[in-house]
């Protein structure tokens, strides 16, 4: 069947989005979501505007990420094979957002832990808490589309959970 089919192409979009969705890899937002914990955690010292800072922070080092796995994926092993179009560099692109995607739930947590009545202490506690339960989530949802076993994705929710612990346990020692 050729593209254009009678079906008209807002039907092919739809089908290449669906496919896409298929073919989902979801490491990046879990590498995301521990990505921005760590950037919770280290957020110690923050300036006049702790909050926007914090978001701030966390949008920014998830693109430096974003950009630094992009770059990766596309001069690592395929500069040696032939230079990326424009084609293969957007669905790199594409393919490597969830990083970026994983920090807006923990910012978002910050930017509304004041309506919550949280202080900054708080909003850190709260936005390192979103960070840990989206890696857990991310991961689960990555083993359920690979098709895990439920015993496999109870693995995987909990070493993510205790990577997260982890995270968590750096953040009480760096501040006790």
């Amino acid at each position: 069947m050729s593209r254009g089919t009678a079906a008209g192409p807002a039907t092919d979009r739809r089908a290449r989005r669906a496919e896409r969705r298929a073919h989902a890899d979801y490491t990046g937002a879990v590498y995301g979501s521990m990505l921005a914990a760590s950037v919770v955690v280290g957020a110690g010292s923050l300036g006049s505007f702790p909050r926007t800072e914090l978001v701030v922070l966390l949008m920014l080092t998830s693109v430096v990420f974003w950009i630094a796995h992009v770059h990766a994926q596309l001069f690592g092993a395929r500069l040696a094979q032939r230079a990326p179009d424009r084609r293969v560099v957007l669905r790199v692109c594409r393919e490597e957002w969830p990083i970026v995607k994983a920090a807006v739930p923990p910012a978002a947590a910050v930017a509304v832990s004041p309506l919550l009545g949280l202080d900054v202490r708080g909003a850190l506690w709260l936005a390192l808490a979103v960070a840990v339960a989206d890696q857990v989530g991310w991961s689960v949802a990555a083993a359920r589309r690979a098709g895990a076993s439920r015993r496999l994705m109870a693995a995987t929710a909990s070493v993510n959970l205790l990577l997260g612990l982890l995270i968590v346990s750096c953040k009480i020692v760096l501040t006790h």
